[in-house]
């Protein structure tokens, strides 16, 4: 017999919306500071560097990582949640992936148009790995969604991403820069949580036991993976800033103290 059934959003409490949120903010900082830095890149190879440790830093950890940390409290009493791992794994990949691709878009300088067309692949992509790393999910029954909810959690994506990466173009303040950072963290974690509240379940029990592991049995070892994967840009961000801080410092003579010697 199908019967709907409730769900807990937060079984193992609310610290794991700010745990989740946490991580989220980092890796949209990190992500953002590489974006920003690419637009000062000399030549095209080392733009494309920044570009790809920037959809790293966002669509694998501010994306990714997140989802699934936040979904270590989603549960459904009395009914088994696993996760197909294919899925899973294509969920991060397609999510790196349309990063990358947004974070192309918007190019060097501020442009309108390809801010919005960026913000909006970039929303695309929160939403994209959102649903995806969700269809990976098998439960004791069906899943679907409230469509509203769903058109309600892409825009939220989509309005925050072009917020965030309009900031990291146009400010050159660091402090304002990590603002754009905790937008987009609220982007990544307001679009999830209002895609979840779309989600409804409907359980059979008779149904045989989903097969795949559970959340807890991979996100571990991804947690670490993620934390290392950071450490990349982490350190090419602040080895760039130490070299611009150094040549900053390095200032030439004035023009017209040199001329003066000459004379």
């Amino acid at each position: 017999m199908n019967m709907n059934h409730e769900m807990h959003h937060f079984d193992m409490g609310l610290w794991l919306l700010f745990l989740a949120y946490i991580v989220s903010v980092t890796g949209s900082v990190v992500g953002l500071a590489c974006t920003r830095l690419s637009a000062a890149a000399s030549d095209e190879r080392t733009r494309l560097r920044w570009l790809a440790m920037a959809s790293i830093a966002i669509g694998g950890v501010a994306i990714w990582l997140m989802h699934f940390i936040a979904m270590l409290g989603f549960a459904i009493p009395n009914s088994a949640v696993r996760y197909n791992l294919g899925w899973t794994v294509a969920s991060a990949a397609l999510s790196i992936s349309a990063v990358f691709v947004g974070l192309i878009t918007i190019g060097r300088t501020l442009d309108v148009r390809r801010l919005i067309a960026g913000g909006v692949i970039t929303g695309l992509a929160v939403a994209l790995m959102h649903y995806t790393g969700m269809w990976a999910m098998q439960i004791q029954g069906h899943i679907s969604y409230d469509k509203l909810l769903v058109a309600l959690s892409i825009v939220i994506a989509v309005v925050a991403a072009t917020a965030a990466l309009w900031f990291t173009l146009v400010l050159e303040s660091p402090v304002l820069r990590f603002v754009a950072g905790l937008v987009m963290g609220v982007a990544v974690v307001g679009m999830h949580y209002t895609g979840m509240a779309a989600v409804r379940v409907t359980v059979d029990p008779t149904a045989p036991l989903p097969g795949g592991p559970e959340v807890f049995s991979f996100l571990f070892p991804v947690f670490v993976i993620g934390l290392l994967a950071l450490a990349v840009p982490i350190t090419a961000v602040m080895l760039s800033s130490d070299r611009g801080a150094a040549e900053s410092q390095s200032v030439p003579e004035p023009v017209a103290e040199v001329a003066g010697r000459h004379r």
